[in-house]
């Protein structure tokens, strides 16, 4: 059995998911000419202009709750194991991966928003909402909405769960049980209140964390201020193979950079999507550009600030890929690839006893907590494209019940097996979503033309889509 799950697994993220996701994100960039350089300003400006309705969220509560997917433990821990084993210049190829991806995060967040519903008084859509609309064919929204209901509220929490468990354990000795019990209970009071309270709850803590993490970083650049210049150069020289250090590593560097990029940043999971269709905007693009905003958020921000953290203090190994454990850094003997790096260069930068691993602790807490908010608030809408009425709320419930079970189960037995269940269900999720919007971009490109056309004209651009077209936005034609 477990020879199958790997295999599966292996077929599922293998190298044509990691390029084609690439190659997608370029198709997107081009087909929208550039729109995640044309478009800047509004990326940003959109961001606090969007207000909230009694069934919307704001389009800032709306960028935040899909921020709190993508800022997870993958920007501590995935951004050290990109430096480890594709060295310095692994970055630049996760910087670039972000510029490519936010065009796909634009994409997929725009039909999220054409294909939207109203269902008992909230917003809801996603990738199964826009397949299912688009195509007609229910049974293809239903495969991704079930995938989506197993791998967010079921295998993915207890990954979360187990990394704030381990992180709290290893800073203040914490028994893994209380630290589960906490983790529920907080949890629970958040998702009870749905996506209203949701979105509130991520609204407050992701631009704290985002900001206390970024500031320590800030610290620790202006320590090491002189060194700026020489990083910047480690990370290009790299990247393409002028480093003599990491001359062999060009490959390496690309791959992981691209992979773990893909990981932080989601663009093209399908994840994004569905906080995307909660907000109360007047046109789609406008949220489809704050979407991709997130993506420059996660990656240009949070994920820089762990590899600068790093470079700058020099804590760090790089292994090379020759079956043989080869190390052509060893700054760390001894020190496995990932959260470790980043807790030994807090501990570097600050000369106070344990400071690093209380710090990364709690970043990893705030991060991997928030990821699990997403996750349910993705599983809680994949049960509303699936059931209606009486069948919606027991679904919910349902679902409540499980990730929160799936939650303390994570933090006090780790399974080995949930990171490769979770990545499974993940993987199906993206196969479906990414195929379906390379052959679904036309509405976004459309939308998109039409919001250039009003802006041209001097308006605040609002959406009607029997103007430019796009069939069975029903949500729109009211």
């Amino acid at each position: 059995m477990e020879a199958i799950i790997n295999t599966i697994y292996e077929l599922l993220w293998g190298p044509w998911m990691i390029y084609g996701i690439l190659i997608v994100g370029l198709i997107f960039t081009v087909r929208t000419r550039g729109v995640q350089v044309r478009f800047l300003k509004d990326m940003f400006g959109q961001i606090f202009t969007g207000k909230k309705s009694d069934a919307g969220v704001s389009s800032f509560q709306a960028m935040t709750m899909a921020l709190s997917g993508r800022i997870g433990t993958g920007n501590i821990a995935g951004t050290a194991t990109a430096i480890a084993f594709g060295g310095p210049g692994a970055i630049f190829w996760m910087w670039a991966i972000a510029f490519i991806g936010s065009a796909t995060a634009y994409v997929e967040s725009t039909l999220a928003q054409i294909y939207k519903e109203e269902k008992n008084g909230v917003y809801r859509g996603g990738p199964a909402f826009y397949i299912h609309k688009f195509t007609g064919k229910r049974w293809l929204g239903m495969i991704f909405a079930i995938a989506a209901l197993i791998a967010m509220s079921f295998l993915q929490p207890t990954v979360q769960a187990n990394a704030i468990a381990d992180a709290m354990y290893n800073a203040f000795e914490l028994p893994k049980w209380v630290s589960g019990l906490v983790v529920c209970v907080i949890l629970g009071a958040i998702i009870i209140g749905g996506v209203k309270r949701i979105a509130t709850a991520a609204s407050i803590i992701v631009p704290f964390m985002a900001i206390a993490y970024i500031l320590v970083a800030a610290i620790i650049i202006a320590m090491n201020i002189s060194e700026v210049p020489h990083i910047f150069a480690l990370i290009f020289k790299s990247a393409f193979g002028a480093e003599q250090m990491f001359s062999g590593m060009v490959g390496a560097a690309i791959a992981w950079g691209v992979k773990r990029g893909i990981y932080a940043n989601e663009a093209g999971q399908g994840t994004g999507p569905h906080s995307a269709a909660a907000a109360e905007v007047s046109h789609p693009v406008k949220q489809g550009l704050v979407q991709a905003a997130s993506v420059y958020l996660d990656t240009f921000l949070v994920c820089t600030a762990t590899a600068f953290m790093i470079l700058f203090t020099g804590m760090y190994n790089v292994q090379e890929d020759d079956g043989k454990g080869t190390f052509i850094v060893e700054h760390l003997p001894g020190v496995e690839a990932g959260t470790a790096f980043t807790q030994h260069a807090v501990d570097a930068a600050f000369p106070i006893a344990g400071f690093g691993t209380i710090f990364v602790a709690f970043a990893l807490f705030f991060f991997a907590f928030t990821t699990t908010m997403a996750y349910y608030y993705i599983a809680e809408t994949n049960v509303a494209y699936l059931f209606d009425g009486k069948k919606q709320k027991i679904g919910v419930r349902i679902v409540q019940i499980v990730i929160l079970l799936a939650t303390y189960f994570g933090a006090v037995r780790p399974a080995a097996a949930a990171w490769v269940l979770g990545d499974i269900g993940l993987g199906i999720m993206v196969w479906v979503n990414v195929i379906a919007i390379l052959f679904m971009a036309k509405p976004a490109i459309l939308a998109l033309k039409d919001y250039e056309q009003q802006k041209r004209m001097g308006l605040d651009p609002v959406f009607d889509p029997r103007k430019v077209g796009i069939k069975n936005a029903t949500f729109w034609e009211k």
